[in-house]
Order: structure tokens, then sequence, then C-alpha cells
């Protein structure tokens, strides 16, 4: 239970940052869709699901590539796997950067962005910044130095938010009063421009706070252990790879495939702008994948029933705060709905679908660890172009007929394949022994509450929902700690003598 409690207060420490970070940005969200229009705010999501594609392609598995040797028993010092991935993710970054700006007017294109070859060139650096800098990230995650973690991203997210709030609302208002102050550097013609400026002050300024993390050790790149770690990650990569695209193809796909060809970016604003509402489940699972990839890394060196049973735990434990999260989201939808302008509103049914998604990807995160710990990270990489093969296959079938709400049942068909498939070859792989009926009940019993809060609703007296739905909350919460015998006591860390 030791080793519980401690994932679990890294995921609070990593959740911290996650949630407080990922909510300030999506305090942003009110702002884009209020001094854009959804077509613009459409182009916004199609360029950034490209970047997360981006990021992927260039960091290619070397986060987990680095646990795992950094761990491993024939790699006795981890600085040196640390120092062959920073070197190797730096000259795979400035490539990167090199490629774009020589072929800018063919990618510019490509994205969607004619006339605004500055927006391609800002966010390339952004990304071959972000990519470089997830190794120093990961080395405080090594280093079990959570709150250095939350610090810095904490500040970057800070930085990020204080720029889209200088360019976006200050100095359009000092352009009206004292054009002269700004006029060297503002330009009201920039528009979602300002957005990409932004995110790329704020990497740039996070990867000079990183610069600690850079330093204090011999840098020496070993050749044969790069050709493992590659070994290792290159189906990583392609994991990584399909599970992005997974979560991002619906913006490229959607232009292409939605009917009215006029209308398909202002559909995919509003899809993309919803999405900012499930974006809670999206953060407790990063945070708690923050924390999990080093605690089941350090936990394979365990023998015994107490290393499967601390896994089990770690699963069951993720479903019922998954399903809290889950239920909070729908229960308050009422307030949370506010965060977009009411023009977006139309979206709202995608949330629910887009949240269990999110927790199917969850749980096949959760079971990923099988194939981690085995080296047999080709099986993850098989899972995951199952999912892209469904995810293209149910965009091209649902979104012509449905629009963006085929891009959410896409996503729920997605994540649901990659989870049932992974548990039942992972059963016969690596078996740990779930206690599945126990995590059906919990989910089934969250999904029972959400139709029965529905069916009760009033539809113009949120208030009274609340006061309604509140109960119902807290009597989940309470039903879990029941039978999973939690003490209030037991929440509360206790003070070393």
């Amino acid at each position: 239970m030791a080793g519980i409690k401690s994932l679990a207060k890294d995921t609070a420490i990593y959740g911290l940052s996650s949630i407080v970070g990922r909510f300030l940005n999506w305090c942003l969200v009110p702002l884009y869709t209020q001094m854009f229009p959804s077509s613009e705010y459409g182009v916004v999501t199609y360029v950034y699901s490209i970047v997360a594609l981006a990021l992927i392609i260039l960091t290619y598995g070397m986060e987990t590539g680095f646990f795992r040797f950094a761990n491993h028993e024939r790699y006795k010092d981890p600085t040196e796997v640390y120092s062959t991935s920073l070197i190797s993710l730096a000259v795979s970054s400035t490539a990167f950067v090199a490629i774009v700006l020589s072929l800018i007017g063919p990618v510019t294109s490509a994205m969607h962005c004619e006339g605004h070859e500055s927006y391609v060139v800002m966010m390339a650096l952004t990304v071959a910044i972000d990519a470089f800098c997830c190794l120093p990230f990961s080395y405080l995650r090594f280093r079990k130095r959570p709150m250095r973690f939350a610090s810095l991203r904490l500040v970057g997210i800070g930085l990020n938010i204080g720029f889209n709030l200088f360019f976006i609302l200050i100095c359009p208002w000092l352009w009206e009063q004292a054009p002269g102050w700004i006029s060297w550097f503002y330009d009201p013609d920039f528009g979602i421009g300002y957005i990409f400026l932004a995110n790329l002050i704020s990497s740039a300024a996070g990867l000079l706070l990183l610069l600690p993390e850079l330093r204090g050790f011999r840098y020496r790149f070993n050749p044969a252990l790069w050709r493992e770690m590659i070994a290792y990650s290159a189906p990583l990569l392609v994991l990584g790879l399909a599970g992005i695209m997974n979560q991002t193809l619906y913006s490229i796909l959607f232009p292409l495939l939605y009917p009215d060809k006029a209308e398909a970016m202002s559909q995919l604003g509003i899809y993309g702008a919803n999405l900012k509402i499930a974006i809670v489940m999206v953060m407790f699972i990063q945070a708690f994948r923050f924390a999990y990839e080093p605690f089941i890394f350090a936990k394979a060196k365990d023998r015994g029933e107490d290393r499967m049973q601390s896994y089990r735990d770690a699963m069951k434990y993720f479903v019922i705060f998954a399903m809290v999260i889950f239920l909070a989201v729908m229960f308050y939808m009422d307030i949370l709905r506010h965060f977009i302008a009411s023009s977006y509103f139309s979206g709202l049914k995608v949330v629910p679908i887009v949240m269990i998604a999110e927790l199917f990807f969850g749980i096949f995160f959760n079971l990923s660890l099988w194939y981690k710990l085995t080296d047999k990270t080709v099986w993850g990489m098989w899972f995951s172009l199952l999912g892209l093969a469904i995810t293209i296959a149910l965009n091209v079938l649902l979104v012509p007929r449905i629009g963006y709400m085929g891009c959410a049942w896409a996503s729920f068909g997605c994540y649901g394949t990659m989870m049932l498939v992974s548990y039942l070859v992972g059963r016969v792989k690596y078996p740990i022994g779930y206690d599945v009926p126990k995590l059906l009940f919990y989910f089934v019993s969250a999904i029972v509450l959400w139709f029965f809060a529905e069916l009760i609703a009033f539809g113009h007296r949120p208030w009274l929902n609340m006061i309604i739905r509140t109960p119902l909350l807290i009597g989940y919460v309470l039903m879990a700690m029941r039978i999973e015998r939690i003490c209030v006591s037991d929440l509360i860390p206790r003070r070393r003598r």
C-alpha cells in the first residue's frame, strides 16, 4: 500500500501542475471564442493538431526509453543514458527546424496557413524546443523531484497565458488609446498569430529555466546504448504516433470529409472548443502518466505478489478517480459550459462521449505496463495501429453523415477497442489478475448515476440541478471509500516525528 500512496502523492503533485495549468489554459478558450470567429479558431485547432503529431515524432519514444534504460541493470550510470538521449534529441530537433525552413512554402500551404509563413516558423521552433525539453522533465521525474517539475510547468503555462492576455486583450486596447507605444512590435492584423507567438515565448523561457538540469554531468554519447534505446523506443514512436493521430486526426480529416467545405472550419472550431470541457479527464490521465511510468519501472525490481497487487491497486484507484471526474464534469455542466461562448453550445453533446473515450485510453495506458516491462513494445505499436485504422474508418464513415459527432464516436470506438485487445493479449502474455467485475461495477455505477441525474434534470433551473446532483456525487465517493475500506484519516498525510 505504501507504493500506491507514493504513486497517489506524485500523481497529486504532477496533477496540480497539470490541472491548474490546463485550467488556466482552459480559461483562454472563452477569450479565443469571443475574440476570433469559429473559422479562425478552427485554424488554431488544426495547427495544434499538427503540432501534437510533430511532437510525438520528434520525441520518438525517448521518454519511456530513458526510464527503461536508466533503471536497467546493465547501465549503472543514469547520466550516461540521459546525456545520450539529450544529444539525440538535440540533433533531431535542430534537423527538424532546418527541414521546415527549407520547405516553408509547401508546409505553410499544407497547414492551411497561406500567407502566414510566420505561423509555421513559430510553431516549428516551439515544437523543437518542447521535444528537447521533454528529457529534462523526464529526468526530474526520474530523480523524484515532482515539486520542481510542477513549478517549472506552472511558470511556463503562466507565461503563455500572460502573453496571450497581453497580445490579445491589452495590445488592442493600447492600439486604440496610444498606438505609438506599441506600433514598433504590434500588428493588429496578425490576429491568431499572437497565440502561436505567446506559445513560442513561453517554451523558450522554459528551456532557460531547465538549464540546471542540463549541467552538472559529463556529456557522453554511447552509440551502442543509443541503438538499444532506438530499438526499444521505435515501436513506442509508432504507438505514440498512432495514439496522437487517434486524438488529432479528426482535425486533419474533417475539412476533407465534411460535405459543406465552407462550413468545415467553423464546425471544427465548435468541436475543438467543446473538447476543452472534456480536457479535465485528459489532465488526470496526464498527471497519472507522469507518476506511473517511474512507478512501474521502479516496482519491476521487486519480486513476489506485492508487485502485482500494486499494479492491480493502481488500476482500481485510477478507474475510481476517473469516474469521479466524469461525474463532476457532467453534473456541473451548467456551470462549465460557460467557459465557451454560447454560439459553441451546440457541440456540448460530444463531451460525455469524449470523456469516456479518454477513460478507455487511460485504462489502455495502465495495461501497457506488461509490454513495456517485458521489452515487447512492438505489441503497443500493433494496438495503436489497430486503433488508428478504426479511427480512420469511423471518421470516413460517420463524419459525412453526422458531422463532428462522428469524430467523437470514432475516438470512443478506437480507444475502446485498444483497451479491450490490450487486456485480452496481456492476460495471456503477462497475467496480472485485475478485478474486472469490481472495475465494471465502478464504471457502470457512475454511468447509471449520470443517466439518473439527466432524467430528473430541471432544464431552466441549474441551481436546482446542482442541489440534487451534489449528494449523488458525494454518495458515489462514499460508496467507493466504504467498499475499499478507506477512512478519511487515511487520506490525511501524517506528520513525521
